[in-house]
């Protein structure tokens, strides 16, 4: 989903959402009422729009998952874990360095 969040702006997305549940009962499937969407707004596919709604579904409550919210703060979790971790690494290998400078005798 991370490629196609940055092609469409977030309104088409929503916009697509809408007219999916909007057009729904005028179709045989869910899938066809995406695929008429994702031609009427120009998506590249009907997949794309079936994510769309499915994660709308999921930020909703109305799904089971992980919310787009929640997904973006464990990206920034994870993100700032490992900068936690570097700087730990830099501060360890600092401090054995100075240990091994104040054991060296200095004359």
């Amino acid at each position: 989903s991370g490629s196609t969040a940055k092609r469409y702006p977030p309104e088409l997305r929503d916009r697509a959402v809408r007219m999916v549940g909007e057009i729904v009962g005028q179709h045989e499937s869910e899938w066809a009422a995406m695929g008429e969407v994702a031609r009427l707004l120009g998506v590249g596919t009907p997949e794309t729009v079936r994510k769309w709604v499915r994660q709308a579904e999921v930020d909703g409550g109305r799904r089971p998952g992980t919310t787009s919210e929640e997904s973006a703060e464990l990206k920034r979790l994870r993100r700032e874990n490992a900068e936690l971790r570097r700087a730990n690494a830099i501060l360890k290998a600092a401090s054995t360095f100075f240990a091994a400078e104040l054991d060296r005798p200095h004359h």
